[in-house]
């Protein structure tokens, strides 16, 4: 049985633009790239981001952790304390967040440093 490559009609068929409208936009690729380096807290991953909003960053990590790439972890304590790390699906992003800094520097920062 031969099995037939499925071609590419329309945008929306575009397996990029799935991961995009996962991963994609001003602030999870950053909240992403954070969470490969360590385990951080709420607070830490706000003060990491400078320019996002509480209420933008909450939003963020609800839908990254709807969509598999984060897990949340709550400790019964007071004051609440509550963790955010890369689940098992968000650590096989790691490989393309790194390409993606890679070619970044390569093409993009070196760019601006000549350029000023």
């Amino acid at each position: 049985m031969i099995k037939e490559e499925k071609k590419y009609v329309a945008a929306e068929d575009c397996p990029i633009a799935a991961t995009i409208g996962v991963i994609g936009g001003k602030w999870k690729p950053i909240i992403i790239w954070l969470l490969i380096q360590e385990t951080r807290r709420f607070g830490e991953l706000h003060r990491s981001i400078p320019g996002i909003t509480i209420k933008v960053l909450s939003r963020h990590l609800k839908e990254l952790e709807a969509d598999g790439i984060i897990q949340r972890k709550q400790f019964p304590e007071v004051p609440p304390r509550v963790e955010y790390s890369l689940s098992a699906k968000g650590r096989s992003l790691t490989a393309i967040m790194e390409s993606l800094a890679e070619w970044s520097r390569e093409n993009v920062l070196q760019k601006a440093i000549v350029s000023s």
